[in-house]
């Protein structure tokens, strides 16, 4: 502990370490996972948007403005506290990955919408004169170009599920803000894990956006 003249315990680090490296594990899972689902339901969500049908574009736009327009922590707390109600229960761990997931889908889905409407309109025309199947259409001629388009933009909000990550603490996820806290109440010494976990978070965030702008370059013409 510290003596009150040292205001930095290199023991305090080694002994928080340990807890460290499981929490970031927790946390990359987190984020990992999360990702997928946010990149795969918020395709979903904006093919759903461009469906004939209003009765699938109506649903898909309430239910994802109600998803965007609530925190992400009382997302977390309805799964959590209020699912089991209804005998509907995951793990703590399980609910945060389906809960950043499903938050960040409704923001993906806005990307993906705009780099489909970006796409030239005569590729639609073309693939109508070749007589292409809708699904081909689709997955060989729209898709691509729209992906390839918002692969930055995507990259932007993984960044962000990143530094959301810890709301998942408030339900017992042991990721890497929890594990500080717990080590701090042990030790009361709070000042070395918590800087341990902002220069991790730096560490892996940083780097991510240089990626990020590098593929930007690459990608978007």
């Amino acid at each position: 502990m510290n003596n009150g003249t040292d205001k930095w315990d290199w023991g305090a680090v080694s002994d928080f370490m340990p807890h460290f490296w499981d929490g970031l594990l927790t946390t990359l899972q987190i984020l990992a996972l999360g990702s997928l689902i946010s990149f795969s339901v918020g395709l979903v969500w904006a093919l759903a948007f461009r469906a004939p049908s209003r009765f699938v574009r109506w649903p898909v736009g309430i239910i994802t403005e109600f998803i965007r327009n609530t925190p992400l922590l009382v997302q977390l707390f309805f799964l959590f506290f209020v699912l089991p109600e209804w005998d509907i229960q995951f793990s703590a761990l399980t609910t945060g990955i389906i809960a950043i997931g499903l938050h960040y889908s409704t923001y993906t889905a806005q990307v993906y919408r705009a780099g489909i409407e970006a796409v030239p309109a005569g590729q639609w025309e073309a693939a109508t004169a070749l007589s292409l199947p809708y699904r081909h259409t689709w997955t060989a001629v729209i898709l691509p170009q729209a992906i390839r388009r918002v692969v930055p933009a995507l990259g932007n909000y993984v960044i962000a599920m990143l530094k959301d990550t810890p709301l998942i603490a408030s339900i017992g996820v042991l990721e890497l803000l929890q594990r500080s806290r717990l080590q701090a109440a042990e030790t009361f010494q709070y000042t070395e894990p918590l800087t341990v976990i902002g220069i991790a978070f730096i560490l892996i965030a940083y780097p991510a956006s240089l990626l990020i702008r590098a593929l930007e370059r690459r990608l978007v013409v």
